[in-house]
C-alpha cells in the first residue's frame, strides 16, 4: 500500500467520524418520523421503530402544504430579483470607476451587517404604508432589498475577473456599457448566478422573524407554519421531524443539484487574471 495513503488513514478516519456524528441528528429525524405514536416518545429515540408509519408524513403534509406553496411563491421570485439586481450592481462597481464609488461600495457593503431586528419596526410601518403588509409581495421586496449588498459584492468580485482584453474587444466592435454587459459580461454570468441562487434561495426559505412579523394567517411562509406543530402541551414527535424534514427538503435538493458548482463560483473572482 502507497505509504501516503497509509499516513492518512488516521485523518480520514477522523474525517469519517466528523462525517457520522453530524449525520445522527438526521439519523433521528428520519426514524423518528417514520415511527407510529406510540413510540415516538424521547425515552425511545435511538430504537428504530418496530413497523414503518407513514402517517406522520402524511399528517405533516396535510398541514404545510398551503405553506409550502407560499415558500415557493416567496423563494423563487425574490431569488432571481435578487441574482439580478446584485448582477447589474456588480457590474457596474466593477466596470465603471467615477469619484468616491469604493467608498460608495463599501458603504453598500455595510448593510450587510444590519441586524434584522433594528429595521423591524421602520420595515412594518413602510409596508403599512405602501398596503404590502401581510403580503407575500411584501417580503418579497424586503428580501430582494436587504439581499442588494451580499449579491452585489458576490457579482463584483466575478466581473472584476473578466479579462480587460475580452471588454475592450467587445468595445471595439461598437458595444456600449450596457451592451458589453448583455453581450459579454452575462453569457459568463452562470457560475455567480449559482452562488448567487443557491445563497439567497437557503436564506429566504429559512427565514423566520420577518416572515412571521410581516405576514398572518395564510400568507405565511414554511417556516412559520413548522414551528406552529409544536404542541402547548403534547408533541407529536413524529409528526415534528415528518415535517422538519419536508420543510428542508427543498433546500437540499437546491444544494444536491448545484453544490458542485457552489464553491467553483464562489472563487470566481479570488484571483484575478
Amino acid at each position: 500500500m502507497n505509504s501516503r495513503v497509509v499516513t492518512r488513514i488516521p485523518l480520514y478516519g477522523l474525517l469519517a467520524l466528523f462525517g457520522a456524528a453530524m449525520l445522527v441528528p438526521l439519523y433521528l429525524m428520519v426514524i423518528t418520523s417514520l415511527k407510529p405514536p406510540a413510540e415516538a416518545l424521547i425515552s425511545r429515540m435511538w430504537m428504530l421503530p418496530s413497523e414503518l408509519s407513514f402517517a406522520a408524513w402524511d399528517s405533516a403534509w396535510t398541514t404545510l402544504r398551503p405553506y409550502l406553496v407560499n415558500s415557493f411563491t416567496l423563494a423563487i421570485p425574490a431569488t432571481l430579483l435578487s441574482a439580478f439586481v446584485g448582477s447589474v450592481n456588480g457590474y457596474v462597481f466593477s466596470r465603471w470607476r467615477f469619484r468616491g464609488s469604493e467608498y460608495v461600495f463599501n458603504f453598500l457593503l455595510l448593510g450587510m451587517f444590519i441586524p434584522y431586528q433594528i429595521v423591524l419596526i421602520p420595515l412594518v410601518v413602510t409596508l403599512q404604508s405602501i398596503g404590502l403588509y401581510n403580503s407575500i409581495a411584501g417580503l418579497v421586496i424586503t428580501h430582494v432589498i436587504y439581499g442588494i449588498p451580499i449579491t452585489t459584492l458576490i457579482f463584483r468580485n466575478f466581473y472584476a475577473r473578466i479579462p480587460s482584453d475580452v471588454i475592450e474587444a467587445a468595445e471595439v466592435d461598437g458595444a456600449g456599457f450596457l451592451g458589453v454587459y448583455r453581450r459579454v459580461a452575462l453569457p459568463l454570468s452562470l457560475p455567480g448566478f449559482v452562488v448567487v441562487g443557491i445563497w439567497q434561495f437557503t436564506q429566504i426559505w429559512n427565514e423566520f422573524l420577518w416572515a412571521v412579523t410581516i405576514t398572518s394567517a395564510g400568507q405565511r411562509p414554511v417556516m412559520v407554519a413548522l414551528q406552529n406543530l409544536s404542541g402547548s402541551q403534547i408533541v407529536e414527535w413524529n409528526v415534528q421531524m415528518a415535517a422538519a424534514l419536508q420543510a428542508a427538503l427543498p433546500t437540499l435538493i437546491v444544494y444536491v443539484l448545484l453544490g458542485r458548482y457552489f464553491v467553483r463560483g464562489l472563487l470566481a473572482g479570488a484571483v484575478k487574471e
